[in-house]
């Protein structure tokens, strides 16, 4: 069996992800496929050298561990205080829904108080604990806990298809048209997409032929790849992602995040796909121009490793469409609704939206 190879990007931020960020190590273990023991080494290196591990030498001043420890403990402190504010926002999907947060913590807070933060009237409240269910609404509200279920666990990107997909994986019977209004009755909606075709003012090299014709999808693992980058803003500056994608299982084999736009980035973002997927046979590798790509280093990586370089044409946005695709849904269902003050932060929630939901569980339309 080939040993697995990580990068000390990977490394890292899986062990922020346990350190910093409070998941498990068990779980952290089985959304990254790291063998635990492993990944508890990575987490105690991490705690001994902070940002210099893997590799690196010096530890965290004892001044910085406690002013951490603070930030910790003061967040902790917002989140208790915000809890019944933050509750407004996430509960308006039905006075069915909010009469139950009432119901269940009205031993912590004045039925009265809550009522009146959430819009809703006493007396609505008290009619609705003595008001039997009607078949249709039992019926709702076991199917509604499930599709709440399958949309949170899709950090609310998924529309009613995907939705109604992992409805019937669960053995419910009902039609597309039920999850739609249940999903609408509870204000369950994904964000819309957006389309914008970039322009290309880069200066090109050497230049690939573009033999791939937009066939985006192939036989088996291993034969197509596809890669490119984007670029995330931070209140520090862009932060540039890159990717390499199998167009087999749409899975993202290979990544890089910078705060520069390098050939190094895209070169970094290969060298992972082919730790994690071996040297290949006979492989495609599409991109478009960018000097990135264009490079010599970078061609002589992909030569030295026998992967056949291909490129789109210039300007035509739709010949890596598959690319595109990715980016339009990482920025649509996890970047566009937040503000990173740091380029860290991005590039945490990029690590666990690639890791830990895009390539292990999001259902993908293509396959």
């Amino acid at each position: 069996m080939t040993r697995r190879i990580f990068s000390p990007e990977f490394k890292r931020e899986a062990a922020q992800l346990v350190v910093v960020r409070g998941v498990s190590e068990a779980q952290a273990s089985r959304d990254l496929d790291v063998h635990a023991t492993v990944l508890r080494r990575w987490v105690w290196e991490f705690g001994s050298s902070g940002a210099d591990a893997f590799p690196g030498k010096g530890r965290l001043k004892p001044d910085d561990e406690e002013l951490r420890s603070l930030r910790r403990e003061v967040a902790k402190l917002k989140a208790e205080r915000n809890n019944l504010k933050k509750g407004r926002s996430l509960l308006r999907q039905g006075p069915t829904v909010m009469f139950g947060f009432v119901a269940k913590y009205r031993g912590v807070w004045p039925v009265s108080w809550m009522c009146d933060a959430l819009g809703v009237s006493r007396s609505g409240f008290h009619a609705w604990l003595t008001r039997p269910q009607s078949a249709r609404a039992r019926k709702d509200e076991r199917l509604g806990a499930v599709v709440r279920a399958s949309f949170v666990r899709s950090d609310r990107s998924y529309g009613a298809r995907r939705v109604w997909h992992d409805v019937l994986a669960e053995g419910f019977e009902c039609g597309l048209h039920s999850i739609e209004r249940l999903m609408q009755m509870n204000a369950l909606r994904a964000r819309p997409r957006r389309r914008q075709l970039p322009k290309d003012q880069g200066e090109r090299s050497i230049i690939a032929p573009n033999e791939l014709e937009r066939e985006f999808e192939a036989d088996g693992p291993n034969q197509k790849w596809v890669a490119d980058f984007t670029y995330i803003w931070t209140a520090e500056g862009w932060l540039y992602v890159a990717v390499v994608i199998d167009l087999f299982s749409r899975r993202i084999v290979g990544w890089s995040m910078k705060d520069a736009m390098t050939a190094q980035m895209v070169t970094d973002a290969l060298m992972m796909a082919i730790w994690r997927r071996g040297r290949p046979r006979e492989r495609l590798h599409h991109s478009d121009q960018g000097s990135q790509y264009t490079r010599e280093p970078f061609q002589r990586l992909l030569a030295d490793n026998g992967v056949t370089c291909l490129m789109i044409r210039s300007g035509n946005v739709w010949d890596n469409a598959a690319a595109e695709s990715f980016f339009s849904s990482l920025k649509i269902e996890r970047v566009k609704r937040k503000v990173y003050r740091t380029c860290d932060q991005a590039r945490a929630d990029v690590f666990d939206y690639i890791e830990r939901f895009y390539n292990p569980t999001r259902r993908h339309s293509t396959i």
